[in-house]
């Protein structure tokens, strides 16, 4: 990693340290999110998929990491990440174009 680059891989690894000043919000976290992970309604490996498109839709390198060997470890393929990550980029593409709405309508109050 060079001196200049904001994202450091090597910190995804740091991420309990978190909890040192507030260990009592961690564990709650930490319990809610791995609830969150348990099977159920959806199976580990969708839920990892899930994860991966939003940590793309909300740009988190850290997550990108983390979903990707999960879904990985969960036997996704390339193809399966990358459909993922092609609904992300529809959804938040999507999600832009439809605000512009909000602009033209903006717009068209003022052009009056």
């Amino acid at each position: 990693m060079s001196d200049s680059a904001y994202y450091d891989p090597a910190d995804l690894a740091k991420f309990s340290t978190m909890g040192e000043f507030a260990p009592q919000l961690w564990e709650r976290f930490m319990s809610y999110y791995g609830a969150v992970f348990e099977e159920g309604a959806l199976t580990a490996r969708e839920k990892a998929l899930i994860a991966l498109a939003v940590a793309h839709a909300v740009q988190c390198p850290y997550c990108i990491d983390a979903y990707t060997n999960s879904c990985l470890e969960k036997g996704c393929d390339q193809e399966q990440l990358t459909e993922a990550v092609h609904v992300a980029c529809a959804i938040r593409g999507g999600a832009s174009l439809v605000h512009g709405v909000q602009c033209k309508n903006i717009a068209g109050k003022l052009e009056l």
